[in-house]
């Protein structure tokens, strides 16, 4: 006899008959179990039947995905998957429309599942389905109902990555390139469209020639004008797809194309501005193109300065003129020309360069190479008044306390490529755009600007002297990151964010930031802590429980990032089951347990792992490895075999699920989350418990004990 861990018990639908109750034993092979099925029914030529799932998923059960059938599960019996592929492939050539129309709505709902996926694609599926759009020219009342469900169980098919992208021809890309204009009020169809020329560009280096040659930037445009955020989502998405594929030599140029369209004065207006909440995908999208934009400076970031290039000199004595003035420099004629150096070295030594003699050499270094002259002559031309107030402000102090107007710009030029990651690839899951970026054609030149006069205001109020450079620059970094993390809407609200962030203002925050962190460090505080410290855990330990109770929704991830699957897990409130389930979109609250079919009892975990360590991640060309999936991926090990494997939202909700997994199973929380959680906590109670001793110090060690009385006559005799 079996165990019982290997003993499912379900139920099994059969059309016109009544659900049969019965025990599937895991170890039998899985053609057996359905022919005692059909058997049971009466039903001949077994091999033609395959099990189901009853839900709305339909998916196939086969001897790799049999694991997760649960106890209780409700399972179909139904035609195998070659069988079925077979007649959806023989209906969807069928002369009549509305029979056609059906069997594609079929296809396109069993096309999700890779079992039925895989038997279609061995029938020629594919080719079946690219022949009817390349022909699709069908002028019955359904061909806008059936191009649509065509087009949708193609990107169903080819999301599975069986058949490679390179097999298209001109003929069907054309096609559907023309639908991008041609239906761009049937949203179903625009949609799909959109998604299928995006794909074709991010996994084909061939297609994309082709997509590029056929889509213009001016077809996609009238796309974010409307109100549809989806459809600005997918648009996004092709011109993130177009630039990213681009070769170097013809980046600058689509960039060139995409500021005659105003593409950023019409994505402020229509997505970022328009009266609507922006969701995660399109705030992805617009996180790719803000980095693929910066991306561009790359160029002049890694060119070093050539000393010789009379051109790039000119630049340097463009910025000596305008902040000295031509009018007081000599003309060539007159004037020895060792006083004509004399006179540009004491210029130059004003401007701050590090090498006062031939200041072209401070720009060999890379980064940020050639970028830091250009911020320079930008902020130089384009905010004069402020470049040569700074340059004469500074040229007038002692040399000690001068702050260094090109050394500062050279170094500041760098810190902001790097707090930008200019130059690198944008990560699959980040949301991190800033909508100023959005609101001016020269937003970096501009965010330089103000970042130079933050630097200079910051070292007046620091006192600054030349020894104090790096800590001024360490300052001037913490201020342009707080005010980062606000997301100001404009240039000016980060201007303004800047000024409430003064010097006098970081130190409070560090002072407050060391007392929550590093102060109370004495002998008879480390003791408090200690103490109260498993309390602290014990009530981080049932919010992050709490939150599982809640539940989060989770997004199916694959090579293709923009999935519209989403699946949802729970604990239950008696913390001993896990309910979960797939949903056919994200919830706006929680989702009720009942609605979730399946269960993984507490007690059956075996482990729970993370990154590298994820059966998910240790899949062929999971995700590419991509870095910040690995951070954010973990799994639940079950039975000898079972998984149920995560990829959470953000940091955060990874931290929670972790945290409280491991709290489930008896084993310490060890997420950032939960250290911070625990120094923030630790620190309230502490002060709590010292408001009584405030402003009164509190020793190191404790009194000595005195020394024993040479006898005990003081004490008092009751008798």
């Amino acid at each position: 006899m079996p165990p019982p861990a290997d003993i499912v018990k379900v139920a099994i639908e059969w059309p016109g008959a009544f659900p049969k109750l019965m025990e599937i034993d895991q170890k039998k092979p899985l053609s057996s179990i359905i022919k005692e099925v059909c058997d049971g029914w009466s039903l001949a030529n077994h091999d033609q039947f395959a099990l189901q799932h009853a839900d709305s998923s339909n998916f196939y059960i086969t001897e790799k995905n049999r694991n997760e059938i649960k106890n209780g599960a409700i399972l179909r019996l139904t035609t195998s998957p070659a069988q079925n592929a077979q007649q959806l492939h023989e209906r969807i050539q069928s002369s009549s429309m509305d029979a056609k129309l059906e069997a594609l709505k079929d296809l396109a709902n069993y096309s999700r599942d890779v079992t039925f996926a895989q038997e279609f694609i061995n029938l020629d599926g594919i080719s079946l389905l690219t022949q009817m759009v390349e022909s699709g020219t069908d002028l019955s009342a359904h061909f806008g109902d059936m191009l649509s469900f065509t087009l949708t169980a193609f990107v169903e098919l080819m999301d599975h990555g069986i058949v490679s992208w390179d097999t298209f021809s001109v003929a069907f890309i054309k096609k559907i390139a023309s639908y991008v204009n041609k239906f761009a009020s049937d949203i179903s169809i625009l949609q799909r469209s959109l998604a299928i020329l995006e794909s074709m560009v991010l996994n084909s280096h061939d297609l994309y020639q082709k997509v590029a040659q056929e889509i213009t930037i001016g077809q996609l445009i009238p796309h974010l004008q409307g109100t549809d955020q989806e459809i600005q989502t997918y648009t996004i998405a092709v011109i993130n797809a177009l630039f990213l594929k681009a070769p170097d030599d013809k980046r600058q140029e689509m960039a060139n194309i995409l500021a005659q369209k105003q593409l950023r004065s019409i994505i402020l207006t229509h997505v970022i501005r328009a009266q609507r909440a922006i969701n995660n995908e399109m705030a992805h999208q617009l996180y790719v193109l803000q980095v693929l934009t910066f991306n561009l400076l790359e160029d002049r970031m890694m060119t070093e300065m050539d000393p010789q290039d009379q051109a790039q000199r000119d630049i340097i004595f463009e910025l000596r003129r305008i902040a000295f003035d031509a009018e007081s420099e000599p003309n060539n004629s007159s004037g020895s020309i060792e006083k004509r150096k004399s006179m540009y070295t004491r210029d130059y030594k004003k401007l701050g360069f590090i090498n006062h003699v031939n200041p072209a050499m401070d720009f060999t270094q890379t980064p940020p190479g050639m970028l830091a002259l250009d911020n320079m002559l930008y902020f130089a031309k384009h905010h004069q008044d402020a470049y040569i107030r700074i340059v004469l402000e500074n040229s007038s102090r002692e040399d000690k306390h001068e702050c260094p107007f090109g050394r500062s710009s050279i170094e500041l030029t760098k810190m902001l490529c790097d707090i930008l990651k200019v130059g690198e690839l944008p990560s699959e899951t980040c949301n991190d755009f800033h909508p100023m970026f959005f609101t001016h054609d020269r937003s970096f030149e501009e965010f330089f600007c103000i970042c130079i006069q933050l630097l200079n205001k910051t070292w007046k109020e620091m006192r600054a002297t030349s020894e104090d450079f790096n800590k001024v620059m360490q300052v001037v970094k913490e201020q342009i990151m707080r005010a980062l993390t606000t997301k100001p809407s404009s240039l000016d609200q980060f201007k303004s964010k800047l000024q409430n962030l003064s010097y006098t203002e970081i130190l409070k925050i560090r002072q407050s930031e060391r007392m929550n962190q590093e102060d109370f460090q004495s002998r008879p505080i480390l003791e408090l802590k200690e103490k109260i410290q498993p309390e602290i855990l014990e009530l981080i330990k049932q919010q992050r429980l709490n939150r599982l109770v809640e539940g989060t929704c989770f997004r199916k991830l694959n090579s293709r990032r923009r999935q519209d699957k989403f699946w949802y897990c729970r604990l239950s409130p008696n913390h001993k089951v896990l309910h979960y389930g797939d949903l056919e979109e994200s919830p706006q609250g929680e989702v009720p347990h009942d609605s979730l079919q399946d269960k993984l009892p507490v007690a059956d975990i075996k482990a729970v792992v993370t990154g590298k360590d994820c059966p998910h991640m240790k899949e062929k060309g999971a995700l590419k490895q991509n870095k910040e999936v690995l951070e954010l991926a973990f799994s639940i090990l079950y039975d000898s075999s079972g998984q149920l494997n995560f990829i959470a939202p953000d940091k955060h909700e990874y931290c929670v699920w972790t945290d409280g997994l491991n709290a489930l199973l008896g084993k310490d929380m060890l997420s950032d989350l939960t250290r911070n959680d625990l120094d923030t906590l630790l620190s309230m109670e502490i002060k709590l418990r010292l408001l009584d001793l405030e402003n009164i110090q509190i020793p190191d060690a404790p009194p000595p004990i005195p020394k024993e009385p040479s006898n005990y006559d003081f004490v008092y005799d009751c008798n």
